[in-house]
This record gives C-alpha cells, structure tokens and sequence, in this order.
C-alpha cells in the first residue's frame, strides 16, 4: 500500500520556523517530483513547492519565497518543507504529494499536517 505520510506540524508564534516531514512508504518515491501544497479554512488548496527527483528543479510558490526551503532525501524516501519566518497567513493543513513528471497533476497525496501560526 503505498502512503505518504506528512509530520512536523503544531503550533508556533509568528516569526517563528517548523520542519515538516514527508515519508513515503510502499514504494521508492527517488524518481518522483515531489511537492507540498496547503489548504487554510474556507479556501482552496494551493501549490507551495515541488522538487523534481535530483533536486535540481525546485520551484515555489511566490507567497512563501525566501521563508520556505524544499528538500529531498531519497535514501530516506523522505521530503522536507523548512518554514521559516511564519506568518498568521501561513496557517493551513499542508499536505505532501507525489508525481510522475514535472508538469503533470500528483497521483499521491498525504493526509495533511496541521500548522497553526499566531499572531
């Protein structure tokens, strides 16, 4: 059966950081682009970043530009998203995906991890 499953999240005070954490289990995810989005109440889940399998491709979404770092781990078939300088704006469920090539739709999705930023 094949899961991802997203770790890290809680609470913090804005201006602060977490790590979230993705792990893939099922299958190896090493050839995968892999990617985070999030959904805050009442709104639709958005793109944050993806990374393409050797890391060479990152992208982001503007919104967390210069607080957000993308990593990857493939012999822990494992993914990062280090926030840092969080925002109250930043408050969302993230969820943690997998795909098969750069422009295309993610086939794997985790649950969500909650993260919760206060002012």
């Amino acid at each position: 059966q094949v899961q991802l499953v997203e770790s890290g999240g809680g609470l913090v005070q804005a201006g602060g950081s977490l790590r979230l954490s993705c792990t893939a289990s099922g299958r190896t995810f090493s050839r995968d682009v892999m990617g985070w989005f999030r959904q805050a109440p009442g709104k639709e889940r958005d793109f944050v970043a993806k990374i393409n399998w050797n890391s060479i491709l990152i992208r982001y979404a503007d919104s967390v530009k210069g607080r957000f770092t993308i990593s990857r781990d493939n012999a822990k078939n494992t993914m990062y998203l280090q926030m840092n300088s969080l925002k109250p704006d930043d408050t969302a469920v993230y969820y943690c995906a997998a795909g098969s090539t750069w422009s295309s739709g993610m086939d794997y999705w985790g649950k969500g991890a909650l993260v919760t930023v206060s002012s």
